[in-house]
C-alpha cells in the first residue's frame, strides 16, 4: 500500500517512522520489516502460546509464565544488543 496517509503522530511515533523510511531497500530491511510487523501484532493482540487452566489462550503479558518471560526477553536482548554498539 502505498499513497498519502494523514493522521496524526507522536514524536515518537514519527521518529520511529522516519528511521523506517530511511533504511536503504535491502535484505536487512525486508528482515526488519517483517521482524517489526510480526512484534507489532502480538503487541497489538497478545496471545500465549499456553492455555490457561480453563483452556482459553492467556491475552495478559504481564503474566510470570514461560511463554511471555520468552517473548519479553528476547525483546530485553535485542534491545541490549543493539544500543551496545
Amino acid at each position: 500500500m502505498s499513497g498519502p496517509v494523514q493522521v496524526t503522530l507522536t514524536p515518537q511515533e514519527w521518529e520511529l517512522v522516519s528511521s523506517l523510511r530511511n533504511i536503504p531497500a535491502s535484505p536487512l530491511k525486508e528482515r526488519i520489516d517483517a521482524l517489526l510487523g510480526d512484534l507489532l501484532r502480538f503487541a497489538a493482540d497478545p496471545k500465549c502460546f499456553e492455555s490457561q487452566a480453563d483452556g482459553v489462550p492467556c491475552t495478559n503479558t504481564t503474566a510470570d509464565c514461560d511463554s511471555c518471560r520468552r517473548v519479553t526477553d528476547v525483546i530485553d536482548l535485542l534491545r541490549r544488543r543493539v544500543t551496545a554498539g
